[in-house]
């Protein structure tokens, strides 16, 4: 008789246990489902509230069009730290209370001399004969970035200065950006270069949002007189997305739901950049455009319209040249200087 009481309790304690756990499994059930909830109102209340802040608060959208806003954590008057052992970084001003920052990296034959040296060296080193490339990168982060740096030392390799800047509000640039001066900057930087360089070969290599400030600058060199040697344009656009915004520089937000509306409402600039599309009409300087196929921001069709807009310009096939990089390697809209050939190419 005892031994069945045991074994009823014994059952009685196992239910219990049952329904316990069973209990508890509903409970975190519950907590996921309420969690789940909660995140997905929460989600909502922001889709929502969000163009209410835009309309509020335009300067966010400003910081959007540029991403300049956005800082690497490095220190980057010291380029050193980031493996530029051969490169010196510099400040210019190019109108009253505007200080660009500007990383040189002299060609990689130099960087045993280089070491230990001021920036009266590297100013000098401009006019050594040695090419010159000024890199205009695109609307987001600063001259810190990984394929710029990557792209600098492409250049060095090959026997070339490379001067990097980043546009005032980039990096540690001072100022508040606007596509009108954007294109002040490089315009500076292009004349002070030019005027050290003592007539070496002087290229603009632009990428991204930097080929519509690149495009503008060499159509303005053009009607002074004083035309750059080259342009290489790498991830241009056309104006098929540029021209849906307000904003010249807006396009490259397209693909977030809904927040083009938003854009439209930014005031137009007086003097908005021209787009690549107009600019390589009327350029008459050697031209080479880096495209992959596979990039997701500007499409390779782009290229290949522009590629035909500037042939017909330049009325010879000499002068252009349109290089592109199959999709298989998944260079993307930043990754062109991974690929081997790309040395060979610039050279």
């Amino acid at each position: 008789m005892r031994r069945r009481v045991d074994e009823a309790v014994g059952l009685g304690q196992a239910k219990e246990k049952s329904i316990k756990g069973k209990a508890g499994e509903v409970q975190v059930w519950s907590l996921w489902r309420l969690w789940l909830k909660w995140t997905l109102l929460a989600l909502c209340v922001l889709y929502v509230v969000t163009p209410f802040l835009l309309r509020l608060f335009p300067g966010i959208v400003q910081h959007l069009v540029y991403s300049h806003g956005i800082l690497y954590f490095v220190d980057l008057s010291r380029p050193a730290d980031l493996g530029l052992n051969h490169t010196a970084n510099m400040y210019l001003t190019p109108e009253e209370g505007v200080t660009l920052g500007v990383w040189h990296t002299v060609p990689e034959k130099k960087w045993k001399e280089a070491q230990g040296k001021g920036l009266d060296w590297y100013e000098k080193s401009l006019g050594d004969g040695s090419p010159v490339f000024i890199y205009l990168h695109g609307n987001t982060n600063n001259r810190a970035t990984p394929h710029r740096i990557a792209t600098a030392n492409v250049i060095s390799s090959l026997g070339y200065h490379a001067v990097v800047m980043d546009y005032r509000g980039f990096g540690d640039s001072t100022g508040e950006p606007t596509g009108s001066r954007l294109i002040i900057d490089a315009l500076y930087l292009y004349h002070w270069v030019r005027e050290r360089s003592k007539g070496s070969p002087l290229v603009i290599w632009g990428h991204s949002i930097g080929t519509v400030v690149t495009t503008n600058l060499a159509v303005k060199l053009q009607e002074q007189g004083n035309p750059a040697d080259g342009v290489i344009l790498e991830g241009a656009f056309t104006h098929t997305l540029q021209k849906r915004y307000a904003h010249p520089f807006a396009w490259y937000y397209w693909k977030f739901p809904y927040i083009q509306y938003y854009f439209l409402s930014l005031p137009k600039e007086k003097k908005a950049p021209v787009p690549n599309d107009e600019n390589l009409k009327k350029m008459r300087t050697p031209l080479l455009m880096l495209h992959a196929e596979d990039d997701q921001v500007a499409p390779f069709k782009m290229a290949q319209e522009l590629y035909s807009i500037a042939r017909e310009a330049l009325k010879s096939d000499k002068r252009i040249k349109l290089v592109s990089f199959e999709r298989s390697l998944r260079y993307g809209h930043d990754e062109v200087y991974r690929d081997p050939a790309l040395p060979g190419i610039v050279r």
